[in-house]
């Protein structure tokens, strides 16, 4: 028994040392004979044995089936380049991968020579789809004469049946195909031909999956064009609508497989709604102005019809080194599709108390308004309200009571909300107000906010950013004008590096009065550059200038940032500086999340 547990002892020890050795990598030899620079990077790219040559953890049986994928994907990739005459070689010390049976598969693999002939590069002696819907563009390279890449014919196909859907036939598709390859002349003849269907019209909505909201209000939300023709298009606007709603956490639409008699076509449309409540809030930090809290509770579909109510709270100033504590509470609520699918109304009111450097308010507003979403980047919106306020400054008591009608306008052609990189954004507003005696006039305001963005290099890692404000009241006189219209600059929305609301005018009435301006130009740049994927620098330039009055002043602001990406935007970090003017001293500090504009 003694030698029979040494055998078994020294059995299981030398079985633990050999599972203890790490596996070895395996040597790979991958060359491409022939091939470009840029082919040759291309195919190495997708080679799974290229990927895990340096991986200890794979196994021969891992190394085997990596190789056998191999062919595929190599071959593949050669057909996307135009190469259809490529020789694909996979040695596994020494053996071809794919003759080697599955079943009898090697137990160790330690060199790996890959060798890819790409041979010529085929050009296309035919490229033809026929017929086409008026207007429908083929992809550029899709020509007799250019690289014969396999992807293009099926870009090609696909254009040439999307050409037909968005034309009205829903059913459009592919027929019949020749696809040729000559080796003699190095060329490939492709030759699709479509059938584009009937013409045809929507039909039925047929929607499963409501359970609070009311399957007539969904109808009216979802804005289905039953009766027209048929535009894809128009299936994206229905999911669209149907999304920005909140209430649902899923929206799917599939169109019949086959059509009505009358060449309709019907429509399931399957939904998931989600939670009807919810609540969120958030904070920022400002070294001049403190800290900033803000909180909502939302209800997405309060009587069964859509209808969002949401309640905001805000508290800001905490701790500030100007001015007080500011205090807000406002409710809103607003119904989708009254007007036309594209088309709410909302109620909404609110109170607050603003404790600011040079003056205090205590305001009440209430209105109604409308609006409307034109396309994904043109909304507009307007409305009716009536405002109260009492306001405390150096002169006095004033009150100012009025009705006003605010109406904007926004085209958004920004990339990324939050992390623009491209394009542009313009918001326009113009504000009629009527006083209702007491000390308020009549008159309005204009106001513009024009942005732009350019992205430079690999994955827009340098963006140059840019933002001009505007701002003016006419019709009424700075005494008689409610503070709500009145332009101050300084902070983090106008000229970061000076204090908050620190730029105004300065008037004679019945003493010395400090108050907003009439006028106001806004002017900020950013360079905006990339450290690696999560983290940034930005250097900045702000500078303002209000009037009013008949006094005038500017001031401006410098400084560096940090960003630090995230899922929901970029963490922001600015510290700036006074650059001109005498409204400020010494860092400011600005922290919040997504670009500062």
């Amino acid at each position: 028994m003694g030698t029979k547990k040494i055998k078994t002892f020294t059995l299981s020890f030398a079985i633990s040392v050999l599972a203890a050795l790490p596996a070895a990598a395996y040597d790979l030899s991958f060359t491409t004979p022939g091939a470009s620079d840029s082919l040759r990077d291309t195919v190495k790219g997708v080679s799974l044995l290229e990927q895990s040559a340096s991986d200890k953890s794979k196994d021969a049986q891992d190394i085997f089936s990596a190789a056998r994928a191999d062919y595929n994907r190599i071959v593949s990739t050669l057909f996307s380049e135009g190469y259809y005459s490529g020789v694909v070689s996979i040695k596994l010390d020494g053996r071809e991968a794919a003759s080697i049976p599955p079943l009898d598969a090697p137990s160790t693999i330690r060199n790996v020579v890959v060798s890819v002939t790409p041979g010529p590069n085929f050009r296309f002696s035919k490229a033809e789809i026929v017929p086409l819907a008026p207007d429908t563009q083929l992809p550029e390279g899709f020509a007799i004469g250019q690289p014969a890449k396999s992807g293009l014919v099926v870009e090609a196909a696909t254009a040439g049946v999307d050409g037909w859907r968005d034309d009205g036939h829903a059913k459009a598709q592919v027929s019949g195909q020749s696809i040729v390859a000559s080796h003699r002349t190095n060329t490939l003849a492709a030759d699709v031909r479509l059938a584009p269907g009937p013409l045809v019209h929507f039909g039925t909505l047929d929607v499963s999956g409501t359970k609070r909201l009311r399957t007539k209000r969904l109808r009216q939300i979802a804005g289905f064009p039953t009766g027209e023709v048929y535009d894809p298009k128009e299936l994206e606007k229905v999911q669209t609508r149907l999304r920005r709603t909140g209430i649902f956490s899923s929206v799917a639409v599939t169109e019949a497989k086959a059509l009505n008699p009358d060449n309709s076509m019907n429509v399931d449309l399957a939904v998931v709604e989600q939670k009807p409540r919810k609540i969120g809030a958030g904070a920022e930090l400002n070294s001049d102005d403190g800290i900033g809290l803000t909180a909502y509770w939302l209800h997405r579909n309060l009587f069964g019809g859509g209808e969002r109510l949401r309640i905001d709270g805000a508290i800001s100033g905490i701790g500030g080194a100007t001015g007080g504590t500011d205090y807000s509470l406002g409710t809103r609520i607003e119904r989708p599709a009254t007007f036309g699918p594209d088309t709410s109304a909302y109620i909404e009111t609110e109170i607050s108390q603003s404790n600011e450097e040079d003056y205090d308010e205590n305001a009440f507003d209430i209105g109604f308004g409308v609006s409307r979403i034109f396309s994904d980047k043109l909304t507009a919106d307007t409305a009716i309200k009536y405002g109260w306020s009492k306001v405390t400054d150096s002169s006095g008591e004033t009150f100012f009571r009025q009705i006003y009608f605010p109406t904007t306008v926004t085209y958004d052609n920004r990339n990324n909300d939050l992390d623009p990189t491209k394009g542009y954004y313009i918001k326009t507003g113009l504000t009629p107000f009527v006083g209702l005696g007491g000390d308020t006039g009549t008159g309005g305001q204009l106001t513009a906010d024009l942005r732009g963005y350019t992205g430079f290099g690999a994955q827009d890692r340098f963006v140059l950013a840019g933002r001009l404000q505007l701002g003016r009241v006419f019709g009424s006189d700075l005494a008689e004008t409610p503070r709500d219209y009145l332009f101050y600059s300084g902070g983090g929305g106008t000229v970061r590096g000076q204090p908050y609301q620190s730029l105004g005018v300065t008037v004679l009435d019945g003493g010395t009065l400090t108050t907003g301006g009439t006028e106001f130009v806004g002017v900020s740049g950013e360079a905006r550059i990339g450290i690696t994927k999560t983290i940034g620098i930005v250097a900045f330039y702000d500078y303002g200038y209000v009037s009013g009055g008949g006094e005038s002043g500017s001031q401006a602001g410098a400084g560096l940032g940090l960003r630090y990406k995230t899922g929901i935007g970029p963490i922001r970090l600015d510290v700036g500086f006074p650059v001109s003017g005498d409204t400020g001293s010494g860092a400011q500090v600005y922290i919040g999340i997504g670009q500062a504009f």
